[in-house]
């Protein structure tokens, strides 16, 4: 089944990378609803190790701010909320629940190599997924790699079995503050069919 041209235009071809928010509040309901879209995206054997931190409050945003690349700081401290999109490296844990069928946390545990791929393979789909999610549910995105990661994991994640892989500013993105919409490559600079 194949979806409407609006929803590819909701979720891609109009959809954009806001860097200005309007003054809208975000519901910590409509956050659920995205994590709930979100979480049926499919990671290599179920692993999800995709953790979300939504920050919302004044306070959250104070202790955000010195994290942030100067550049980034005036839209993450405009926009109604900043997703730390994250990854446990500890996710196979959770294995035995999420991937019943072997036993595979004895394949991650102890494996660092293995366990280093894989956060960072499928919590970059999982964070592509919740872009995906928040769009369809109404809401823009300003994903952004500037920040100081070591920073931010220490503030937010101090335990250290966590680390960030990128922030994601959502709310009502503010169209007069649109940029000229970047190229993008054409399918024969960048694909094969063999």
């Amino acid at each position: 089944m194949q979806i409407s041209k609006e929803s590819l235009d909701t979720i891609f071809n109009a959809a954009r990378t806001y860097h200005g928010w309007l003054d809208t509040p975000v519901e910590d309901s409509l956050l659920k609803q995205v994590y709930d879209l979100m979480k049926f995206g499919p990671t290599s054997m179920n692993c999800g190790p995709a953790r979300i931190v939504f920050i919302k409050s004044k306070e959250a945003k104070e202790r955000l701010k010195p994290c942030v690349a100067a550049f980034n700081v005036e839209k993450t401290m405009a926009a109604p909320v900043t997703a730390i999109v994250a990854y446990d490296l500890n996710f196979y844990e959770k294995m035995d629940v999420l991937w019943p069928h072997a036993d595979a946390v004895s394949i991650f545990k102890g494996n660092d190599k293995l366990v280093t791929e894989t956060v960072l393979r499928n919590s970059s789909l999982q964070g592509a997924y919740f872009m995906i999610a928040a769009r369809s549910l109404g809401l823009d995105c300003g994903p952004m790699s500037g920040f100081n990661a070591a920073t931010l994991d220490q503030e937010f994640f101090p335990e250290g079995t966590i680390k960030s892989n990128f922030l994601c500013n959502l709310g009502y993105g503010d169209p007069t503050t649109l940029y000229p919409r970047g190229a993008r490559l054409a399918f024969d600079d960048v694909c094969e069919i063999v």
